[in-house]
């Protein structure tokens, strides 16, 4: 699905000198890397307070406990996304309320979303899936008639745009991972939470270190997750290159669209997608799928089963068909392969096994 060897090989000598500078100079935690880093990704984005943090999960964890969401609160997020949107909001001991979906977009429907909103309801999170944002105007004016801030979920969105703006800093706050996979990725785990909220910026900063507002003196019950230097300077090194790489992603896609036709992903107007992942929608994606294997070509399913279904929140009472769209889109939907530095042989090779 993804090679991610040849995006180190592409920057090799500058990410070996940045990395090598960190490790002879003996600062791993907290230094400069990490401060330059949240500097130019929030020049990049936009907005005005950037903070690194251990993951994609631990931004999102850290934007909610930051909000004092907890028990007895309710968020509202789509069921058709990874895990970790619904997982953070039930670890805080709040009620994840699921959302069905837009069927082009794959991203949370604005009118399912206000029909979920309730007096407990305390933040609204959307998803930008497969690297499309969602309907931010619509969400945001959602958010505002009930009162509640709008988070957005960008793990998979480094770069898209929606309306002129980058996703990111269309929000009250705003969460991306740095998984090895994503369109802006380091070696490892590392994450980062983005905001023009200048309170919540710095209540994020100490709840992610340990809650300390300074040195052994701490205000609140914090955690551990801090974005290392090592990681900090790849990811420098990465986010210069990050409109380039997402220019490749978006080439492979059109040369993909006028293969797959109807089944190709649909780009809502006004969205700049950077195709974290490349999904097509069909009926027959199981066929597809082997069809694909028996010439050694990978594709995946990205979600399997929505998370109103998955065990672990079957005590929220939703059934099958609750949700139809995330329901249809699960079994429909099929990624292909895409990365910056595919070959032409490789996107032919993908065009030709699906026998199109």
């Amino acid at each position: 699905m993804v090679d991610v060897s040849r995006q180190y090989l592409r920057t090799a000598p500058e990410t070996d000198s940045a990395v090598q500078a960190v490790l002879a100079g003996g600062r791993y935690i907290l230094g400069e890397n990490v401060k330059a880093f949240e500097g130019e990704m929030a020049a990049y984005l936009g907005c005005s307070h950037a903070v690194g943090v251990g993951s994609g999960t631990d931004a999102l964890l850290l934007i909610l406990k930051a909000l004092g969401i907890g028990p007895g609160d309710e968020v509202v997020t789509t069921a058709f996304t990874f895990f970790a949107t619904a997982e953070v909001i039930a670890t805080l001991g709040a009620t994840p309320v699921f959302a069905d979906i837009d069927p082009g977009t794959f991203n949370i429907d604005p009118a399912a979303t206000a029909s979920r909103v309730t007096p407990a309801t305390r933040a609204i999170i959307a998803v930008h899936l497969f690297g499309q944002p969602a309907q931010m105007e619509d969400l945001a004016t959602i958010a505002a008639s009930a009162g509640v801030p709008l988070i957005e979920d960008c793990a998979q969105a480094a770069g898209a745009e929606y309306m002129g703006r980058k996703a990111g800093a269309l929000a009250r706050a705003s969460a991306f991972s740095f998984f090895p996979t994503k369109n802006l990725a380091c070696a490892g785990d590392g994450g980062m939470v983005c905001t023009d909220d200048h309170e919540l910026a710095a209540r994020v900063r100490m709840l992610a270190n340990h809650g300390q507002s300074e040195q052994y003196l701490h205000a609140c019950i914090g955690m551990n997750s801090r974005l290392d230097e090592v990681q900090a300077a790849l990811l420098r090194v990465r986010l210069r290159n990050l409109d380039r790489w997402n220019d490749e992603r978006r080439g492979i896609a059109v040369r993909y669209d006028r293969v797959f036709g109807a089944a190709a992903p649909f780009v809502a107007p006004g969205s700049k997608h950077v195709y974290h992942q490349y999904t097509l929608r069909t009926p027959a994606r199981d066929t597809l799928s082997r069809k694909l294997e028996m010439d050694d070509v990978a594709s995946r399913v990205y979600y399997p089963v929505p998370l109103h279904l998955q065990p672990c929140f079957a005590s929220l009472g939703y059934l099958p068909g609750d949700l139809p769209e995330c329901e249809r889109a699960a079994d429909e939907v099929l990624s292909l392969p895409i990365f910056p530095g595919m070959t032409d042989e490789e996107i032919e090779r993908v065009c030709a096994a699906a026998g199109a």
